[in-house]
């Protein structure tokens, strides 16, 4: 009895244990070996592949080294230092004996040796304070380069994402247009049959399906072409299966309502102007550098010394080593260095008016930038108010001369142009609602905005 208890106890337990293992497993977007993602699942993933974003990562650290190299100076620098001699020939001072006489005397040792620790500490340098200010502003700079960077990434899988999504929807546009076509030239085969229609009416019905083959073959390259640009700019192989899983659809977007509003946003957040506007800063630090070189470096400067000298004959325990020290103030003026420092401030100076226009460039092409691109915006939004209604009427015009011809009371032209007019219309309604998205990726770009 407890057996069979213990049995239906495992048996219920197995039941239920892949239904609770499912629910607490993490949620996967890859099935049998497809990636399935989401717009943000794809810049997620680009994100962090992207070659782009780790070369700026790299100058990152590269300039936060730098910092590191430009403080050098005005930390305390200890040396150390050790010499040993050997004397193969003993040094010999002639020494006066009686007048007109000199005899020769050994005053080396077989051995000696100098063991010196130096301690420097520069006081004032004023070169070096402006290069740390200069380092410390680059290092901003960096930053911005990335977020610049990142901002690029971002638009260019956006951008691709779209471009797959509408190269998607455009062959399904094909492949409906083809499969009406299709029913209708049933139709068309089933009143010839009945005497209600000419052959040429079947002709003509096998010819509008057959027609629609190369622009089906063109739309499926076009999928194939985007999808591989997609995987590139995602970083991911080119042999894995992706799988689009959100649509061609306007979402919620705000911008500011006059030029003056963007303006102001972009001169805020964009980091490629923000790079520029502190790169000046940083040509200004480097004017102050070489300036400073001008003036006097006052150092602190000491020494500890320990020295012996000894025989063959004495064993290195019981040599000497008497211990000498010294400090002191070391104090550098440059009096004339054949015009170099008027030369390397006349170089950063230009440095600095060259980095100055192109930040005022940059400023008028942003505004320039930045007004048609919320124009282009603006005019995609109106065009989807437009043709929403336009594939309605069009729909409803398709249905009424499809049962016109059916009945026998329409023409085929009638049905033509009606089919035409449908699939203008949602070509139109698909094209415009990509023209939006597309125009606010590049929008966002233009204002510096970041989506996190």
């Amino acid at each position: 009895m407890v057996k069979n208890i213990v049995v239906s106890f495992l048996l219920v337990a197995a039941s239920f244990t892949p239904v609770h293992a499912a629910d607490k497993a993490p949620k996967d977007s890859s099935v049998a070996g497809e990636l399935r993602v989401r717009l943000e699942d794809a810049v997620r993933i680009g994100l962090q592949k992207s070659r782009t974003l780790e070369l700026a990562r790299l100058d990152r650290r590269m300039s936060s080294e730098k910092l590191m190299e430009a403080t050098s100076p005005v930390l305390p620098q200890i040396t150390s230092g050790f010499t040993y001699t050997r004397s193969l020939q003993p040094s010999v001072m002639f020494l006066p004996n009686f007048p007109g006489d000199t005899s020769p005397m050994e005053i080396s040792s077989d051995n000696s040796a100098t063991a010196t620790l130096e301690v420097s500490q520069s006081l004032f340098n004023g070169s070096a304070y402006a290069s740390i200010r200069a380092a410390a502003t680059a290092g901003k700079m960096s930053d911005e380069a990335y977020r610049n960077a990142e901002s690029a990434v971002l638009s260019d899988i956006s951008m691709a994402y779209y471009d797959a999504l509408i190269s998607r929807d455009q062959l399904k546009l094909v492949e409906e247009s083809i499969a009406r076509w299709e029913e209708s030239r049933k139709d068309t085969q089933a009143m010839f049959r009945q005497g209600v229609v000419a052959d040429i009416d079947t002709l003509k019905a096998f010819l509008s399906v057959e027609n629609l083959r190369p622009d089906l073959i063109q739309a499926e390259t076009r999928v194939n072409a985007t999808m591989t640009r997609l995987k590139n700019t995602m970083g991911v192989s080119l042999e894995t299966p992706l799988v689009l899983l959100d649509t061609l659809s306007v979402g919620s977007r705000s911008y500011p309502g006059d030029l003056g509003a963007a303006w102001s946003e972009a001169m805020e957040k964009r980091p490629d102007i923000r790079q520029l506007e502190l790169q000046v800063k940083a040509e200004k630090d480097k004017i102050t550098a070489v300036r400073a070189e001008r003036f006097p470096m006052l150092t602190a400067v000491g020494q500890l010394e320990s020295q012996t000298a000894f025989d063959d004959e004495v064993q290195l325990s019981d040599s000497r080593w008497p211990v000498s020290s010294w400090v002191g103030v070391q104090v550098s003026l440059p009096i004339f260095t054949g015009y170099r420092i008027s030369s390397r401030v006349q170089q950063a100076k230009i440095a600095q008016f060259q980095t100055m226009t192109r930040l005022e460039d940059l400023r008028a092409n942003a505004m320039a930038e930045i007004e048609l691109r919320l124009s282009a915006w603006r005019e995609a939004e109106k065009r989807i108010d437009v043709q929403s209604s336009t594939i309605a009427m069009a729909q409803r015009g398709y249905r009424i001369s499809l049962l016109r011809f059916r009945e026998g009371v329409g023409s085929r032209l009638e049905l033509t142009d009606s089919e035409l007019q449908l699939n203008k219309a949602r070509t139109n309604y698909l094209q415009a609602v990509y023209d939006y998205l597309a125009a606010g990726v590049l929008l966002d770009r233009s204002l510096g905005r970041i989506p996190r």
